[in-house]
């Protein structure tokens, strides 16, 4: 019998977290937020660990809503696995990227494509030896000197 990707240490998929800093008088996700993050739990690409509404007043007072206290339909039906992997310092040192006065959403996921490929390849006698992540803004430059140079 296998073990279903990501319950084995071995079987976890990469895991990222993005701050999402929302329209200004917005304290949730938008709708099109929601609908894209449920198509991506219900077609397995991603698995939602943690899911936070963090606010920063003026003054810098940070407030957090936690995914269970959020009140929108969209996401209460969320399959989701809630873990908590943040700290509350962690959370205030992401706090300190969102604008005085706005709200931003805070995600941990997990890629389960990535954690059920290293499964098969497990399964299969081989091993992960290495993984890592490129920064977005690497990939966005060097797609950029292609272009210039194309």
């Amino acid at each position: 019998m296998t073990t279903p990707p990501g319950t084995d240490s071995h079987d976890l998929g990469p895991i990222d977290y993005l701050v999402v800093e929302l329209p200004h008088g917005t304290t949730t996700l938008t709708n099109k937020m929601i609908d894209h993050i449920a198509r991506s739990v219900a077609d397995r690409t991603l698995r939602i660990l943690e899911l936070l509404i963090v606010g920063r007043d003026s003054t810098g007072h940070v407030t957090v809503t936690e995914f269970e206290e959020l009140a929108d339909a969209g996401l209460r039906g969320l399959d989701v696995s809630l873990v908590e992997i943040l700290a509350v310092e962690d959370v205030e040192n992401l706090a300190g990227a969102i604008a005085p006065g706005r709200c931003a959403a805070v995600i941990v996921w997990e890629y389960l494509t990535a954690a059920s490929f290293s499964a098969a390849a497990r399964e299969s006698g081989a091993k992960l030896v290495a993984q890592g992540r490129i920064p977005t803004q690497a990939i966005a430059a060097t797609l950029r000197g292609d272009d210039d140079n194309g």
